[in-house]
């Protein structure tokens, strides 16, 4: 029986196993960390408990192809990923600025990973072998599997299939489609044959032998005509189902990129199975002298409960990825896992989070999802949850309720996302005071992302009201508590539909609730996303309508400087776009004005912005102050003194 331990990384691994030989090596672009967080772990583990002998190419020197032979040849293939996230999102902010950490490479240092990677290990791959199979997977492979447009580059894409010639793209969750194609590998059938699996991808040369597909406009259409563009997106927007969904083609030259339908999400006992496996739920020992993988800090007391969204946020590409269909792990495997948790020698008591993409979704939305499939046409919550979504948070409850009183445990939090009108959807509000008791810690991040309704409609998101109901019961809960709990929200600046105009009234929203982010996420169009598409070409694929796209470098400084009007930083970007506006009104001396009139920058006004500066940096946590309007309404409003992480 082998000793639990890592994957093989080195021939000298692959000897303590006994074994000359790899059936699949995983080349990834992130440090090797064995928990189930991390995509090459689970498929390493998945194929590894299957009967399948795998080894790691971490981070691969990709300017020889040294790095790659070091494990030799593999018997079935290569398997390629990026790591956890697009190496071009992780390389660079949303001002195209490289950034200065990588938290998935040993210390956080940076340059570990090409740009692009996916492509770049695919080339060095087949210098080293040349007619190796190569799979890809992964987010960056996933998001590309057909024309995309690029943020980085500023134009459309091939196929990610197209530029890597690649036997085969898994795209989304990929334990089921691993299993399948391992097997007709190892059953002798040659990978250029194995084009049946659903959640797979492939490229070939004519369609002959293909039947009732549905053919979107071709890269050279895409690339050229916008409106192509958001037609084909639309397309395959749609057809995101495992149930419903039907085989996708686009042309490119003189080949046609194919996407079989999704695969059917894992059952309970299968999710339960995956995560069951035996990581080591660290990072390999070879990078301690390097200061570890900051990565791990983020997960290594969390639990995952559950896959899936069906919020549908248009900047999301869960739809593209995960998919709408939430799969669920048991009670019984989660809180095995919590025990494991306990035993780590490190652990002080805190579960620090409990979720997934939506923590209190934890069930399939609707009956009817199980039998047709998601909504085409419509969203599960959006302008309002529909009259046949499922809302209830007991079984949640129940289970936070079970961890929070193993022994060992003192607090289980939940930090992953929460969707506030799920949660006001539910006539019974015993899981929000149950939250606020004892599952919230000091505060809570939710995400409104905006206040103005032509934005919060591209974006899929609920109206302010519902957000303001919310807020209200948080403060009026925690006030019964006699706790003293605050919220964090999320905001966005330069989403598509967002103008001057949309800005100034959430600068107006902020002065009202006396908030003042410190940090306002721009905008960033990745590939995958409806957002992205509206962003490149100036409509929403669903209607064909027009929508407003904040692109100039400019206004986008402008837009977050009006989030973050007390800043005397942006005093002069928020005069200017005040006067262009016609606001001249908020600027003055009164309780509604954003900034007050200032001709010159005397020394006192730099005294006041270097007071600014020190008192930012002493504030250490959040107030809240309870203000009543002249209508005799009680209004809440938030002052922020903590920094908040970056999201």
């Amino acid at each position: 029986m082998i000793k639990k331990d890592f994957l093989p990384m080195s021939k000298e691994d692959m000897k303590k196993r006994g074994w000359d030989y790899l059936d699949f090596i995983i080349v990834t672009g992130d440090a090797y960390v064995d928990h189930p967080s991390f995509g090459t772990a689970v498929i390493g583990r998945v194929l590894e408990n299957d009967g399948y002998k795998v080894g790691v190419i971490s981070q691969p020197d990709w300017k020889s192809v040294q790095d790659f032979k070091k494990l030799g040849r593999p018997k079935l293939g290569f398997l390629i990923n990026s790591g956890n996230i697009d190496s071009m999102v992780n390389h660079y902010s949303v001002s195209k600025k490289r950034r200065d950490k990588d938290l998935y490479s040993p210390g956080g240092k940076m340059g570990l990973r090409p740009d692009r990677a996916v492509i770049v290990y695919c080339n060095m791959v087949r210098q080293a072998y040349k007619k190796v199979p190569v799979i890809i997977g992964g987010i960056e492979a996933s998001l590309r599997r057909f024309a995309h447009y690029d943020y980085w580059s500023d134009k459309v894409r091939k196929s990610i299939l197209y530029d890597t010639e690649a036997d085969l793209l898994i795209f989304g969750m990929g334990e089921r489609p691993i299993l399948e194609i391992a097997e007709n590998l190892r059953d002798g059938l040659d990978i250029k044959y194995v084009r049946h699996i659903a959640g797979t991808s492939y490229n070939i040369e004519n369609l002959e032998n293909l039947y009732d597909y549905i053919e979107v406009p071709s890269f050279e259409e895409v690339s050229k005509d916008q409106t192509a563009y958001a037609k084909a997106f639309n397309i395959l927007y749609e057809e995101q189902d495992s149930i419903r969904g039907k085989v996708i083609v686009q042309k490119h030259k003189d080949h046609y990129i194919v996407q079989n339908p999704p695969a059917l999400p894992l059952t309970q006992e299968e999710l339960d199975g995956t995560f069951e496996l035996p990581y080591m739920r660290n990072y390999h020992p070879m990078y301690e002298k390097d200061g570890g993988i900051p990565a791990i800090s983020e997960v290594k007391y969390s639990i995952i409960s559950e896959r899936g969204c069906f919020g549908g946020c248009s900047f999301c590409a869960l739809t593209f990825h995960q998919g709408r269909v939430i799969q669920s792990r048991s009670q019984e495997s989660i809180i095995k896992e919590a025990k494991l948790i306990v035993k780590d020698k490190d652990f002080k008591g805190y579960i620090h989070d409990v979720g997934g993409p939506t923590a209190n979704f934890r069930h399939i939305a609707c009956e009817k999802q199980k039998k047709h499939g998601t909504c085409k046409n419509k969203q599960c919550l959006f302008p309002q949850p529909c009259k046949n979504l499922n809302v209830e948070h007991e079984e949640y409850l129940e289970l936070l309720t079970k961890l929070r009183n193993i022994e060992g445990i003192k607090k289980v939090f939940v930090r992953s996302g929460l969707r506030y009108d799920y949660i006001m959807a539910d006539r019974d509000d015993t899981f929000f005071k149950e939250l606020c008791e004892h599952h919230v810690s000091g505060q809570l991040k939710v995400a409104p992302e905006h206040v103005s309704p032509k934005v919060l409609n591209l974006m899929g998101k609920p109206g302010r009201k519902i957000y303001d109901r919310f807020v209200e019961k948080f403060y009026k809960i925690n006030d019964q508590l006699g706790k003293k709990q605050y919220l964090v929200p999320y905001l966005m600046s330069s989403h598509p539909g967002s103008d001057i105009d949309a800005a100034i009234e959430m600068a107006e929203y902020l002065r009202d609730i006396k908030y003042q982010p410190q940090q306002v996420q721009d905008f960033y169009p990745t590939p995958g996303t409806l957002s992205t598409c509206m962003f490149y070409t100036g409509v929403d694929p669903r209607n064909m309508k027009s929508v407003y796209i904040p692109r100039d470098r400019k206004e986008k400084k402008i837009q977050r400087a009006l989030l973050q009007y007390r800043n005397p930083k942006n005093y002069e970007l928020v005069k200017d776009a005040l006067i262009k506006a016609g606001r001249k009104d908020l600027i003055g001396y009164g309780p509604n004005c954003l900034i007050k009139p200032r001709e010159n920058k005397n020394k006192e006004n730099t005294n006041k912005e270097e007071k600014y500066s020190k008192d930012r940096k002493k504030k250490t946590n959040t107030n809240v102050k309870k203000k009543t309007n002249t209508n005799g309404k009680t209004r809440t409003n938030t002052v922020v003194k903590k920094k908040s992480k970056k999201r």
